[in-house]
């Protein structure tokens, strides 16, 4: 009877040590996942501000609207990490007051150069959103994961710090989405 009850005990030490290396892994593959959004947010964000900035010099747009525009765009291109959500949500803003007008828009598309850069903001602005919903889908997935007790007091989340989710403003101009 001993050697059932201690063979069932090494079996349930063995079967939670499992479960718990399965969680700890699965938690890292998280944090791997929200350092490869992040990165890719990175990317999708600058390259939004480059199209930008491409936009704002090409000459096509009145010098105020290209004055506000690239202002907005270098400033969200140089922002520090702190600060620079609240950079990308003033670029939208200025996108937005730049390509308020569909009639004016629609007319910058008949010229064949403007027309790619507009096409390419459109797609840099789609896909910065989507960059962003996708990192702040999985920080929700690991914040739950975290906040799970088994988590918190066996520590299986290392020394990995705090996950953040990105919260700025990323809606596009109404003209640039209406194709």
């Amino acid at each position: 009877m001993e050697e059932v009850l201690v063979v069932l005990l090494a079996l349930l030490v063995l079967v939670t040590g499992l479960w718990l290396s399965w969680t700890a892994q699965r938690l890292d593959r998280m944090h791997h996942r929200i350092d490869v959004a992040r990165a890719s947010l990175e990317s999708q964000r600058l390259r939004r501000s480059a199209t930008a900035l491409e936009l704002a010099t090409s000459g096509t747009l009145d010098p105020v609207r290209s004055l506000l525009l690239l202002d907005a765009a270098a400033r969200a291109r140089a922002a520090p990490a702190e600060e620079y959500e609240a950079a990308e949500s003033d670029l939208s803003q200025s996108l937005r007051a730049v390509l308020a007008d569909e009639r004016e828009v629609a007319s910058l598309r008949e010229d064949p150069a403007v027309e790619p850069l507009l096409a390419e903001l459109a797609v840099a602005c789609r896909k910065l959103e989507l960059a962003r919903r996708f990192h702040n889908d999985v920080v929700v997935s690991a914040r739950a994961l975290r906040s799970r007790r088994r988590v918190r007091w066996l520590r299986l989340s290392g020394r990995a710090g705090p996950v953040h989710s990105v919260d700025l403003d990323d809606v596009p101009p109404r003209a640039l989405v209406a194709d």
